[in-house]
């Protein structure tokens, strides 16, 4: 129950103070968003992708911080629970006309979690459940910039319409020729209405209207103008990538429209869940997060705050989706499909599209690693340029599962490879509950190997160009994947091709590619051994075809299109370029949607 009256002033103190750590950490979260106008502007691409990796580590100093002011001026830690549960009451009072309420209530929950005993994390305590409503919140003041604009071009306004959506953003660097940019974007659109309205000429309906979010959504080397076009029943979401032409003999910089993405599976590429997270400066993120489910309704709102550097918030809203869907659901966790890892245990439950890791307690002896570097890599992959080819993880700690919702043949998969993450939960009358101290959830996919297996020829192909792709736009990110084999690749709804086991992973520019070296007599040439000298990260490619190439049909297909991958001198160039300063671009796109690509084609 909750008290009757608010009656120690304790609890407000807290909760200012509380609310004091959040707006202090969303305060450093918008300059460093804000300040990827600058760096963009720049070109300067080394502090663009510095300033995405350091933000995410904004999150957890703020929250360790505010947990340790609780501790010296209020000793948190001794308070009764009447006073919490003042605490909570007074900060939902304090969140009344907050402009990032859902935000707030998720750094509530991190901090007070740091400090309670798991026995308290309900709803009498800690916002299970949202208290503030994130519907129509909006910034009154009289300078504030709107969420997004409109604009109500004709028929005959719509190019110059065009022209002024990419102006008002105000870019400090001059276009390469941004008339024939919008002639190109214009095309585009008026062929994408005329689709709309079944082929028939475009023609302005009453609401004809486009809407762009005001910020520009910055990721690497790339500025996204993001909206949509709205003329009668029909809305045809949109994203203008903006790109620096890279300037040569020392040329002005300029820049350049790349390209026109249509529709809600281009958008979802763009905020793919295994892409690295946009900076973008926000006054009011849930009505962003609102427009963009409108452009992208199969995207789950965990997701799309995720993609906007608010994994924390994203995070909480994926564990309120799981409880609800626990709620709704009996069908039980299991071992997941395919080939079991000698680092991860990986369970799943089939109803529900992700999977859950945990690092065993013990490994093979050809695994040389320890639970540190393992959990230090996939730190590395969640700061790193993930490039479309890295599945982004959630990372939990202490989570409680039903019970008796785990199979006998999992548990004791659990029991004997993790004893150390077990704890069973008894709490009386309440379903007992297996807490797991330390879990990984990532997205499921389809493991490449299995995927392969039935696969057909159009398939098979497809997805074998596709893993070479994968390990290419990996190795422009400065990241080899180390154990290349099919099984730790995934394959995406949209066909997309991602590696998700990162235990060996490292810096491209950490490792060593060396050829083979030719043997100096007919015994070493005979030896099935390793019979030269190898360094701890010598890689040696040519030895990848053994274990990658034995069906003749993927070997066709392989040898056809990325037959480089094995030889020595493609890593070595890269490892070069990028050790000399070089940002490679990776489009979050195919390469046919680049208007400088269709101009070539059509002057050929």
């Amino acid at each position: 129950m909750f008290p009757q009256q608010l009656d120690d002033s304790r609890g407000y103190e807290i909760a200012c103070a509380l609310l004091d750590g959040f707006d202090k950490h969303y305060r450093l979260f918008r300059e460093a968003s804000a300040s990827a106008k600058q760096r963009f502007e720049r070109a300067d691409w080394h502090g663009q992708q510095r300033a995405q990796r350091e933000r995410i580590e904004f999150y957890d100093l703020r929250v360790a911080e505010a947990a340790e002011r609780l501790q010296a001026e209020f000793e948190a830690g001794k308070l009764p629970m009447a006073i919490w549960q003042q605490v909570k009451l007074h900060y939902i009072g304090l969140l009344t006309h907050h402009h990032q309420p859902e935000l707030a209530e998720t750094f509530f929950n991190s901090v007070t979690t740091k400090i309670l005993h798991r026995h308290y994390f309900h709803n009498d305590f800690i916002f299970v459940r949202p208290a503030i409503s994130t519907e129509y919140i909006e910034n009154d003041e009289p300078a504030a910039t709107p969420t997004y604009r409109c604009y109500y071009p004709t028929r005959e306004s719509l190019r110059d319409t065009l022209m002024r959506v990419i102006t008002n953003f105000r870019l400090q660097v001059e276009f390469e020729d941004l008339a024939r940019d919008v002639d190109a974007v214009l095309a585009a659109v008026l062929e994408r209405l005329e689709l709309l309205d079944k082929d028939r000429p475009f023609r302005a309906r009453a609401n004809f209207q486009i809407q762009v979010l005001s910020p520009l959504f910055y990721r690497n080397k790339g500025a996204y103008v993001v909206g949509k076009v709205v003329n009668g029943d029909s809305e045809a979401p949109f994203a203008l990538p903006i790109l620096h032409l890279d300037p040569a003999g020392g040329a002005v910089p300029r820049l350049v429209i790349d390209a026109v993405l249509f529709g809600e599976d281009d958008l979802q590429m763009l905020f793919s869940f295994a892409r690295a997270y946009f900076l973008v400066d926000m006054e009011i993120p849930s009505a962003h997060v609102q427009f963009l489910c409108s452009l992208m309704p199969r995207k789950p709102r965990a997701e799309l705050y995720s993609a906007l550097g608010l994994q924390k918030h994203g995070k909480n809203l994926f564990y309120r989706d799981f409880l609800a869907h626990l709620q709704h659901s009996s069908d039980s966790f299991r071992i997941a499909p395919g080939i079991k890892g000698m680092v991860m245990l990986v369970f799943d439950l089939p109803s529900f599209p992700f999977v859950f890791k945990l690092i065993k307690d013990f490994f093979p002896e050809q695994k040389d690693t320890t639970r540190e570097q393992v959990q230090g890599k996939y730190l590395l992959v969640k700061q790193h340029d993930r490039v479309g080819r890295m599945a982004d993880t959630l990372e939990f700690s202490n989570v409680a599962f039903p019970l008796s919702r785990f199979d006998d043949e999992l548990m004791a998969e659990l029991r004997h490879f993790a004893p150390s993450q077990l704890e069973i939960s008894d709490r009386g009358e309440a379903p007992r509950e297996l807490v797991l101290r330390h879990v990984y959830i990532e997205r499921r996919m389809v493991p490449l190997n299995i995927y392969l297996q039935d696969a057909t020829p159009v398939q098979l192909e497809n997805a074998v160009i596709e893993y070479g792709n994968a390990i290419k736009d990996l190795v422009a990110a400065n990241i080899f994947p180390g154990d290349m084999l099919w099984k730790n690749f995934g394959v995406t709804r949209a066909g997309k091709v991602v590696f998700y086991d990162y235990d060996e992973i490292e810096y491209l520019t950490d490792c060593n590619f060396r050829r083979v070296p030719a043997p100096r007599n007919e015994e070493e040439e005979m030896s099935g051994e390793v019979w030269w000298p190898v360094a701890p990260r010598d890689v040696f490619p040519e030895t990848f075809a053994p274990f990658l190439l034995g069906n003749p049909q993927v070997r066709e297909v392989f040898m056809k299109h990325h037959a480089d991958l094995l030889d020595a001198a493609f890593w070595q160039g890269h490892k070069q370029r990028i050790a000399a300063g070089h940002v490679h671009d990776v489009f979050p796109y195919e390469p046919g949607k680049r208007f400088a690509v269709q101009r070539a084609q059509a002057a050929a």
